[in-house]
């Protein structure tokens, strides 16, 4: 309807709306499920700890579940490593140690008397001999050699050396071996000979101070037992658990009885999660189509094609979504593109946007999700209307470099891994290039299955040896040469408004191709013969005039053409008034009730003159194209029967078959708005002006239009 905005306001949610989301949510919605639960009962597996696996076994799905296995391995380790616990106390290692240097003292208390005494020398090392009788005889030699000074100095770092090592832990498991350690403990410096009699006099005064604790060793354990915690293990969607010809372990079984293979079941929690994704992105994409893509929603070969397309690609893509890398390989972005060329772009980018969210559900990957969308979205808007192969090419080149970037922007966010981006850049140029040769190579086959009209079908019924239109040059050169002129004005008003130019010149071809079954009916094929329509009534006229539209639609049929171009046939007249005849039925009344022009009696006989009979059967344009299509016929053929060719008299002419239109209705059922048609206007006045302009009145030519003139005065008399 005309208005003032772009588009129409929004139609009421009708049955057969209803009806038709029914059956397309429905079909769609279950396809989609069924897809995208392929995996829900995931392959089963009898096999038993120690069998050869006969093939890889891999998880279906991404799980987390505690090891029973290896928490018992694990807390088994915690067990071992608890040390065996001691009732050792730093108190009971100074007590120790004050009683075994009172020990000491005692011991050596003789030794020290032998060495004070006046005596012999051979009393006083009977005396030494006799002070510590454990001492071996070399220890009593070492002894026996000392004097005073070297004694004290010994006996001092004895003592020193046995407090500092009884204050510290002495286990009653150790205490041979830190007996014997003693020695080495004396300070630097001393002789070996004196170090050797140092260990034998205090090795046998060190004690144990610590004593093994069963009981703490017990508690130590069991809580070691306590903090230690469970083991998960993590396993992703496709990894190997076991591969193929390996043993399976203990570890690996428990693996494949927390996934069920041994007895697969259907996953009804997964299945209800893909079936309520299915229902979510289904109903929001066919409620987009019915609120903004209205021409669409009522076409069923469109929502099949979308249909089709999407359930294809999320196929495929599941298939895939195993590999980490293989579906970055799918030429997923031919979606986008094919149903720019056969539907339009904005369809296109929904589509595109849907497929990318299933994309990113299916694989887990917010990557795959941003690459299919941000690269399907390059080659659309690079694509345009695709009527040429090298806008494919273009398409091609635009999602390659985008995907490459994704690829490069994920992996700078992420582990930066050079082997790994270098693969997806490879991915990345065979994906784009593979979607453009996809899309080249069907889109013209899925156009012809579903009954959309494409650039390139267009452009080949624009050749004129195409049958239908060399026929209507050799029978109605006439029609033939306005069918042209219709179209040079319908493409450039269509370029004006943002319409599709290819196709409002396409069908201006062929939008009189119903004259070539009575092409003497028709003013522009008579070559200045009589005129038929002088033999008939005004009624007649009409008549021969209303069959060409029929006429045409029959031979368009015969001849194959699109029913996007067929459509045009009825619609470029509408339900438009044939002014010329309804005004000469009129005339015919007014003179057949006598009645004089002017009078009552004249306009009561004009009235009773039937404007139904008049009128073409329609429809109404439907489209901006059709509404172009049917102000160029009538400006055509208007500005043609013009004497004078100036731009006043051109625009006057142009404006009165707008207003004319405008003022019948013509516009109500397409979105056609004020401004549309300015621009319209102008258009045509540009276009006009170019066909009409003026020219040189060349001297030759006045020759020979005076010497015509005087042979045919000549002829007369």
């Amino acid at each position: 309807m005309l208005a003032q905005q772009a588009r129409a306001p929004l139609a009421a949610f009708t049955r057969r709306d209803a009806l038709r989301l029914a059956v397309s949510a429905t079909v769609l919605i279950a396809a989609l499920t069924a897809i995208l639960s392929i995996d829900i009962i995931p392959a089963g597996y009898r096999v038993a700890v120690g069998d050869i696996a006969p093939a890889p076994i891999t998880a279906p799905r991404t799980i987390e579940f505690v090891s029973s296995i290896l928490t018992r391995q694990a807390q088994q380790a915690a067990v071992q490593a608890v040390p065996p616990q001691y009732d050792y106390t730093p108190q009971k290692g100074d007590l120790a140690a004050a009683k075994q240097t009172a020990l000491f003292d005692r011991t050596v208390a003789p030794v020290d008397a032998a060495f004070g005494a006046v005596l012999s020398e051979q009393a006083r090392q009977a005396a030494l001999a006799a002070a510590i009788p454990t001492l071996s005889r070399t220890a009593i030699a070492t002894l026996q050699g000392l004097d005073m000074s070297s004694w004290t100095t010994l006996r001092d770092d004895m003592r020193s050396v046995l407090d500092t090592t009884q204050q510290g832990e002495v286990r009653d498991s150790q205490l041979d071996s830190i007996r014997q350690a003693l020695p080495q403990a004396m300070p630097p410096g001393i002789p070996a000979d004196q170090r050797a009699l140092a260990g034998e006099i205090i090795e046998p005064l060190l004690v144990a101070n610590s004593t093994y604790d069963a009981a703490a060793t017990q508690a130590a354990q069991a809580k070691a037992l306590q903090d230690t915690p469970p083991v998960t293990v993590t396993l992703k969607q496709g990894e190997v658990i076991v591969d193929q010809g390996h043993t399976i372990t203990a570890t690996d079984m428990e693996k494949i009885q927390a996934l069920g293979l041994q007895n697969p079941k259907p996953d009804l929690a997964k299945l209800a999660g893909w079936f309520l994704l299915a229902v979510l992105v289904v109903g929001l994409l066919l409620g987009w189509v019915w609120r903004y893509r209205p021409e669409l929603w009522h076409r069923d070969n469109a929502l099949l094609l979308v249909g089709l397309l999407l359930a294809g690609a999320v196929l495929a893509l599941k298939l895939t979504a195993s590999r980490s890398v293989l579906p970055f390989f799918m030429p997923v972005g031919a979606i986008g593109l094919l149903l720019a060329v056969l539907l339009d772009s904005g369809a296109a980018i929904v589509v595109l946007g849907t497929l990318a969210v299933l994309a990113g559900a299916v694989s887990g990957s917010v990557e795959l999700a941003t690459y299919l969308f941000l690269g399907g979205l390059a080659g659309i808007v690079v694509l345009h209307r695709g009527d040429r192969i090298h806008r494919f090419a273009e398409a091609g080149l635009a999602m390659a470099v985008v995907n490459a970037v994704v690829v490069a922007i994920f992996t700078l966010l992420g582990e930066r891994d050079l082997t790994g981006l270098l693969q997806l850049w490879g991915a990345a140029l065979a994906s784009a290039g593979g979607s453009a040769v996809v899309a080249v190579g069907s889109f013209a086959v899925l156009g012809n299955l579903f009954g959309i009209t494409t650039s390139f079908q267009l452009l080949e019924l624009a050749n004129p040896s195409q049958p239908a239109l060399r026929r209507l040059l050799l029978e109605t050169p006439g029609t033939y040469h306005h069918s042209l002129m219709v179209g040079n004005l319908a493409e450039r008003a269509a370029e004006a408004i943002g319409a599709d130019p290819l196709l409002v010149r396409v069908a201006a071809y062929y939008h009189d191709i119903g004259k070539l079954a009575n092409p003497a009916a028709f003013i522009e094929n008579q070559g200045g013969m009589g005129n038929v329509h002088d033999l008939l009534t005004p009624e007649q006229s009409a008549a021969v005039l209303k069959e060409h539209v029929a006429n045409g639609i029959d031979l368009a049929y015969q001849y194959g053409l699109p029913k996007a171009v067929i459509a045009f046939i009825p619609q470029h007249h509408g339900t438009a008034l044939m002014s010329y005849f309804y005004a000469k039925a009129q005339e015919l009344a007014i003179a057949a009730a006598g009645a004089a022009p002017g009078t009552p009696e004249a306009e009561i006989a004009a009235v009773s003159v039937d404007q139904a009979t008049f009128r073409h059967a329609g429809p109404k344009p439907q489209s901006r194209e059709a509404a172009i299509l049917m102000l160029s016929d009538g400006v055509e053929a208007s500005v043609r029967s013009l004497t004078g060719h100036d731009e006043p008299t051109i625009r006057a002419m142009v404006a009165r078959i707008i207003r004319e239109r405008l003022e019948d209705g013509q516009f109500d059922e397409c979105d056609l708005t004020l401004r549309d048609l300015e621009q319209i206007r102008e258009a045509f006045v540009a276009q006009l002006l170019g066909m009409y302009h003026q020219r040189i009145e060349y001297p030759q030519n006045k020759i020979v239009e005076l010497e015509s003139r005087r042979v045919a005065g000549a002829g007369r008399s």
